[in-house]
């Protein structure tokens, strides 16, 4: 067994799901948009569920599962502009909101959760740190996966803080000062962008405000940060509420996102390419799986532009019993095979032996819809 080749650490660490994917089914997974900007929100939201909820209850979704999303419905466009859900009858086992509108709404009921969605509305928003700055502190934001949002203001000594023209020989004594306060409250500024970067993985930090302010705090960042930093535009508010433009910020976030994703692939395409540590195909990551060999599963979700998609893998109790037969299945000791969405089972495999996840945009460079960067060769 060998190991060798760094694998880039950019997915987002899906262990919490591990839990979910061990529970019995079958689950209820429930992707619905949930818009705010329009008239009685509430009312419209309820009617888009109750259309969805009627199609899964057709195919076989009992009412009482039903019943556990529906007073989730409501207010949920109070919190962003997707609800994502998985219930089975023994509860609701996941909720949680996002700010865009999904680029489809899903209603399943099946042996497995459908994570897909989520872990691609996960990588979607990479954790990451919002700092708008003006010349006596900064507000800070950090955002985790799913995670409250953690703000931070830092305001130092604004008293001496403003240059002024008194004239005279103290003027440039008057000067000095300013920039020594500006800078000492950009030192203060720079350990707490440290501090929540750490807390949260981030891997972006985007700066607004006060030009000066902001080229400063560029200066002292440290370089051992290793985090992406990008100026956008924005102005410290007031009342202390994020200044920054939003739009500027998601197109940052979806460029991270985008990088990661290219970088994957493009270390699967190498480690491929060398006969390495890499597997594609629906047979050779089945195995893989079934090893606990991958370190990182990159899949295709067909749902998006094939909704009739219907491939079948084969799976037991226990995460690492998976195959792409019932009759592979038996041959590793399991007696009564159940089946689901291929992408399904991959994916409980994948989190249940403690790999990664990689929702990845097209599979032109899958076979199968379905890769992986292994652990050893």
């Amino acid at each position: 067994m060998e190991a060798r080749g760094d694998t880039p650490r950019v997915w987002t660490d899906p262990g919490d799901l591990a839990e979910l994917v061990a529970l019995p089914g079958p689950f209820l997974t429930v992707l619905i948009a949930t818009e705010s900007g329009v008239e009685q929100a509430g009312p419209r939201n309820e009617s888009r569920w109750r259309a969805r909820r009627s199609d899964v209850a057709a195919a076989g979704a009992p009412e009482e599962v039903l019943a556990l999303v529906d007073p989730l419905v409501p207010d949920a466009h109070q919190e962003g502009g997707t609800l994502f859900a998985v219930a089975t009858a023994e509860g609701v086992h996941h909720v949680s909101h996002w700010p865009a509108l999904p680029g489809r709404e899903l209603a399943r009921w099946a042996p497995l959760p459908s994570l897909t969605p989520l872990l691609d509305l996960r990588q979607s928003r990479p954790p990451h740190v919002v700092v708008v700055a003006d010349r006596s502190g900064a507000d800070l934001a950090a955002f985790g996966p799913e995670q409250p949002e953690l703000t931070r203001s830092v305001d130092g000594d604004l008293q001496h803080g403003r240059k002024v023209q008194p004239g005279g020989w103290s003027q440039r004594r008057y000067q000095e000062r300013a920039e020594n306060v500006w800078e000492h409250n950009a030192k203060e500024v720079a350990e707490a962008v440290v501090r929540l970067a750490n807390h949260v993985d981030a891997r972006l930090v985007a700066l607004a405000g006060d030009v000066r302010a902001v080229t400063l705090l560029q200066e002292i960042l440290p370089d051992h940060l290793a985090v992406p930093v990008q100026v956008l535009d924005g102005s410290r508010a007031v009342d202390g509420r994020e200044g920054i433009d939003a739009e500027q910020l998601d197109a940052a976030l979806a460029a991270v996102s985008a990088g990661e994703a290219a970088a994957l692939l493009d270390k699967l395409a190498e480690e491929r390419g060398q006969g390495d540590r890499a597997a594609v195909g629906a047979e050779p990551v089945a195995k893989a799986l079934a090893m606990a060999q991958v370190e990182v599963l990159l899949v295709y979700d067909p749902a998006d532009d094939r909704p009739d998609d219907e491939r079948r893998a084969w799976f037991g109790d226990e995460a690492s019993l998976v195959a792409t037969s019932p009759d592979s299945l038996r041959q590793l000791g399991v007696d009564d095979p159940r089946s689901a969405r291929l992408v399904d089972v991959f994916v409980r495999a994948a989190l249940g032996t403690g790999a990664g996840v990689e929702v990845v945009p097209d599979e032109s460079q899958l076979s199968d819809g379905v890769g992986a960067l292994l652990r050893w060769t």
